[in-house]
């Protein structure tokens, strides 16, 4: 028998599952992500359930976050260089922040609808 106390967890439980049990598991582990089985009955016997966020508008916000970045890079540039802030560069850093507020909403109304 292994020793197990140097283990975060040492304590080992146990139970059986027929195939068709262990197929429905595998299935619903890959659905939420988790490749461990032993976290993922951890997690669903400790909090009951497993939320996996699949949010197109999360992957919208990071696309538009990098956009902006660059294109503000490309500002802080040409100020450093030339010394002048312009107009058009302030408006472009607020309709950057406005996309990205737009974005937010879009997120937290689908959350909203979700809870």
């Amino acid at each position: 028998m292994p020793d197990n106390r140097n283990r975060k967890r040492p304590i080992q439980v146990k139970f059986f599952v027929d195939e068709k049990d262990q197929v429905l598991i595998k299935k619903k582990m890959e659905h939420a992500g988790i490749e461990n089985m032993s976290a993922y009955i951890r997690k669903m016997v400790i909090d009951g359930y497993v939320v996996k966020l699949d949010m197109p508008e999360l992957r919208e916000l990071t696309l538009r976050m990098k956009s902006i970045s660059n294109s503000e890079n490309q500002i802080a540039k040409r100020i450093n260089s030339t010394g002048n802030i312009y107009e058009t560069d302030i408006e472009e850093i607020r309709k950057n922040q406005e996309e990205i507020y737009e974005v937010i909403r879009k997120i937290l109304t689908s959350l909203s609808k979700i809870a």
